[in-house]
């Protein structure tokens, strides 16, 4: 290769770069350097971790990119984040002129320090006393007369930081950093480079995004602000999940005015767009698992309040003839204006058979994006694998950009945008005049300017989507492999949702409880789920569907005493559910000298224990024995566990108590009767006495008297 001159506005660009330098020791740059130990000049720095909390990055050229003439353009930045100064030290630039030729030594160079070749040094300065908490910009600008030409290619740089302290005279700690960058020297212009962007939102419970999370994401720091400042004004392609505008549709006038202006906002940028799948769920797994169609939300009309899609003018007086609102359909709330349809974004363990099932979910003229890993190696943006059509991206150049649109740094930023520049030209080299694909990872952390300055930086506008699909493709095997667990999880998930399914005819309207069910699910198998947090995931699921399917259930009974042959049973329904249930109690007596009310309806109110009477009439005299309560739903399915209640029967003693009540009635009866005969007698001699007493003389009375006495 030859070095080829600077364009106009290449010159124009380093012209530019070099007064600032002159003017604020720093440049515009676009390389960071991860710290490594020092090393000498002529040996490869091994991989390192900063030492405590002095970092140093480094930058070089112009989008990562330098004219073959020159000039090299680089800056470090040096971040102290330790409690006292730190001391002016040597600042040192190095060329290695020994190209990096595959990806694999370009990140082996970028994240382990280690390459081949020779550093020469082009540029030392003393570095400035940077206070904590602060960082310093160092630039360094070698003009092309005192700078060697370059071949196209790409070549390590570092910057090494050497003589620098900090902390007291007596207890200095000294501080010798590397900090490695590459440098692109392109023979011609740069290739065509289209970006995928996702957008997506989760929330923390897992279902529809809350105003209170909407209102934190599209605030003017909010994530999804963030993205809408990072695409404005570039041509991105945007690939949005569809739950996002739902969840914003779903409140009606509730909705957040902030939220609903990002989702004008977004609707009307001219971008190219495609919706994944709702909650970002990935078709490979279901692919793995076999399902006959791609997974969807249920009706998400149970999960809207009628009230907040009345009528913005309501009649002065309502009647009853008054219609409800009407509430939008799934199709209405997930609507993408001017999306294009047919396209698929897995994870990348697709295999050759999961493309006929995608053409089987959505047609022959389904799209699947893939990065070049699934592939084989890095090719162009436009494929097919026998008749099926998709759409490659290159996995290390959108690793390099996606981490570049989440670093606030700009030095940290400019350095993984360098990197991705460097990868795209070595899958230039691969690709001829095809073109090139990146598609950003999942995120939901970026920084708006760093997004666009990422995507900026691939500069003029890649190929449009309905370019890119009706593309003449390239040949290529598909060469990944399926994850084995994910298909497994998938089932298991299911059948939990069948459980529920059964569970939910208990209420009024199943669907406050399966929809949600249905978008966790979803998003349990989301493609933007980290791997390592898959499990973790899975299993608070599972645990949380047990204790849905446990919180309907009658209460464990005290025992019960029955002293009577006919008496109510006291039995406790607990529902810790949201939602009113309507249950069948079932009661089954061990001996069928017992009878119970064999069903009872049972209308549960929520969050609540609700007491029923269940109506008991003994047969045998006394005895003891169980009672066995289950619960239904009205369909007959199986609700909670069955308890038991022991029940003792003293109905002999209601008898016993009659005898004795009755014999002391009989008993006071006859004491009144005897009471009364005996003072009529007593009554009927005290008149006779009176009588005699009449006819008898004074005096024979007294007489008589004294005689008695």
């Amino acid at each position: 290769m030859t070095a080829i001159s600077p364009s106009n506005g290449i010159r124009a660009r380093a012209r530019r770069m070099l007064r600032r330098l002159g003017a604020t020791a720093a440049a515009a740059a676009l390389m960071i350097g991860a710290v490594a130990p020092s090393a000498s000049a002529d040996e490869t720095p091994p991989p390192s971790e900063p030492k405590g909390e002095v970092t140093l990055h480094l930058s070089a050229g112009v989008d990562g990119a330098i004219p073959g003439a020159g000039p090299l353009v680089a800056t470090a930045s040096v971040s102290n984040g330790t409690e006292s100064a730190l001391s002016e030290g040597r600042m040192t630039f190095e060329l290695n002129r020994t190209p990096l030729t595959t990806s694999d030594a370009l990140d082996g160079w970028l994240d382990r320090g280690v390459t081949g070749g020779t550093f020469e040094e082009v540029s030392s300065q003393t570095s400035s006393v940077v206070e904590r908490d602060k960082t310093s910009l160092i630039g360094a600008a070698v003009s092309a007369p005192d700078f060697a030409p370059l071949a196209p290619g790409i070549y390590p740089v570092r910057a090494r930081l050497s003589s620098a302290t900090t902390g007291p005279k007596d207890d200095q700690t000294s501080w010798d950093l590397t900090a490695s960058a590459v440098v692109v020297v392109r023979s011609g212009v740069a290739p065509a480079v289209s970006a995928i962007v996702p957008i997506t939102a989760t929330p923390k419970a897992g279902g529809l995004l809350t105003a209170e999370e909407l209102t934190a994401l599209t605030a003017p720091e909010g994530a999804l602000t963030a993205v809408l400042t990072g695409v404005s004004g570039t041509t991105a392609i945007l690939a949005i999940d569809p739950s996002v505008p739902a969840a914003i549709r779903a409140l009606g006038s509730s909705a957040p005015v902030t939220a609903t202006a990002w989702l004008d906002a977004l609707e009307s940028l001219p971008n190219d767009r495609f919706a994944l799948q709702f909650g970002d769920a990935d078709a490979a797994t279901q692919a793995h698992a076999k399902l006959p169609s791609l997974l969807a939300p249920t009706s998400l009309t149970a999960l809207l309040n009628p009230a907040d899609f009345a009528q913005a003018t309501p009649t002065p007086t309502p009647t009853a003839n008054d219609a409800a609102p009407a509430l939008p359909d799934n199709a209405a709330l997930t609507a993408l204006r001017g999306a294009s349809s047919g396209i698929l974004w897995p994870r990348a363990d697709v295999t050759a058979d999961d493309l006929t099932a995608f053409a089987a979910y959505l047609g022959d003229d389904v799209v699947t994006i893939l990065p070049d890993t699934a592939v084989g190696g890095e090719r162009g943006g436009v494929a097919s694998t026998g008749s099926r059509r998709v759409l490659v991206t290159s996995s290390s150049a959108s690793d390099r950009l996606s981490a570049a649109a989440e670093e606030a740094d700009a030095t940290a930023r400019d350095r993984e945008i360098g990197a991705a520049a460097a990868h795209l030209l070595l899958n230039a080299a691969t690709a001829g005049s095809a073109p090139l694909l990146v598609g950003l990872n999942r995120s939901e952390t970026r920084d708006g300017g760093s997004l666009h300055a990422a995507l900026a930086s691939l500069g003029a506008a890649g190929p449009r989507l309905s370019t890119l699909t009706a593309a003449a493709p390239v040949r290529v095997d598909v060469t990944a492999k399926a994850d084995s667990a994910r298909a497994p999880m998938l089932h298991d998930l299911l059948v939990g949702e069948q459980r529920l399914t059964q569970f939910g005819t208990i209420l009024k309207d199943p669907l406050v409880l399966l929809a949600p069910e249905r978008i966790q699910i979803l998003r349990l198998i989301g493609v933007g789920l980290a791997p390592d947090d898959v499990t973790t995931a899975v299993a608070a699921h599972q645990k949380a569907t047990r204790k849905t399917l446990s919180s309907v259930g009658v209460q464990e009974p005290s025992p019960v005493q029955l002293l009577t042959a006919a008496a109510p049973l006291p039995v406790w329904i607990r529902n810790e559910l949201p939602w009113p249930v309507t249950v069948e109690l079932s009661s089954q007596p061990s001996d069928p000298r017992l009878d119970v009310q064999p069903i009872t309806e049972v209308q549960a109110g929520r969050a609540s224990n609700t007491r029923v009477t269940i109506p008991v009439e003994a047969r045998l005299a006394s005895g003891e024995l169980e009672v066995e309560f289950r619960l239904t739903s009205p369909t007959g399915v199986p609700i909670g566990d069955p308890a038991i209640a022991p029940v003792t029967v003293r109905a002999d003693w209601e008898n016993i108590g009659l005898g004795i009540l009755g014999g002391i009635i009989v008993l006071l009866l006859a004491f009144g009767i005897i009471r009364t005969v005996r003072r009529r007698r007593r009554g009927a001699q005290d008149q006779e006495e009176g009588a005699s007493d009449d006819e008898t003389p004074h005096d024979e009375r007294s007489a008589a008297k004294e005689i008695d006495e």
